[in-house]
């Protein structure tokens, strides 16, 4: 009878898996409380961007900051160059290019996208006059590509709208490290289409909490049971 008990004893294989289940638990918590996290800034992230996007236009920022002035609705008045650069995009209205165009300002050079064009539009007599007056929301250049692609100087192939690079590429001289995504103020149907910024964000953060927590109570509901179970049988 005690050899049985022994046997049916726990060992440390029993002990290894209670205490990696103890450890699974423990890291969805984790995992739940950090999504959680997420979803508070990513909230906030949606509020502020939304005050900025759809407020009153300001003036270019003097000095700028990504956290401070991204999404900024501004207004300016500039002189386009003659320059430009197409840049690769994919959107609503279906694959094509974005027209940036540097625009000689009271506060530097600032590159303007003026809006996208399809494949069919993309020589500068198809489009509009360049505005001199520009309204539209900041943003931070873009420093990298795609997974796939990145940006070929030498081929004049782009797909990320880095302002530094657009410039030296140009012979220009320092541009700001932003760019500005103009609103669409030409009629419907003509070329450049501004306006296009997306400034809604994904937020799955609760969801993906939620699953976090409901496996940590699955691991915890299996980590119990079999405790139990092993009480019972040393009890037997």
């Amino acid at each position: 009878m005690t050899q049985d008990r022994h046997e049916r004893r726990p060992g440390w294989g029993t002990a290894v898996l209670l205490l990696i289940s103890v450890v699974m638990v423990v890291t969805f918590v984790l995992l739940g409380n950090w999504q959680m996290r997420r979803l508070f800034w990513k909230l906030d992230l949606i509020e502020t961007v939304e005050a900025r996007a759809f407020g009153e236009e300001q003036p270019l920022p003097a000095r700028f900051d990504a956290s401070d002035h991204s999404y900024l609705r501004v207004g300016f008045d500039g002189t386009p160059l003659s320059q430009h650069i197409l840049v690769k995009a994919v959107t609503e209205l279906g694959p094509g290019f974005w027209v940036m165009q540097p625009y000689d300002t009271a506060n530097g050079l600032v590159w303007v996208n003026r809006g996208f064009v399809p494949g069919d539009k993309k020589t500068p007599a198809a489009w509009d006059p360049a505005p001199h007056q520009i309204t539209g929301l900041i943003r931070a250049s873009e420093q990298e590509g795609t997974l796939l692609e990145s940006n070929d100087l030498t081929a004049n192939r782009w797909v990320a709208r880095d302002t530094s690079q657009m410039s030296a590429t140009l012979g220009l001289e320092t541009t700001r490290p932003f760019f500005v995504d103009a609103d669409h103020l030409a009629p419907i149907g003509a070329a450049p289409r501004g306006g296009l910024t997306i400034v809604t964000f994904r937020n799955s953060h609760l969801s993906y909490a939620l699953t976090w927590y409901a496996m940590a109570a699955l691991f915890l509901g299996a980590l119990i049971w079999v405790s139990l179970r092993y009480r019972k049988l040393l009890d037997s």
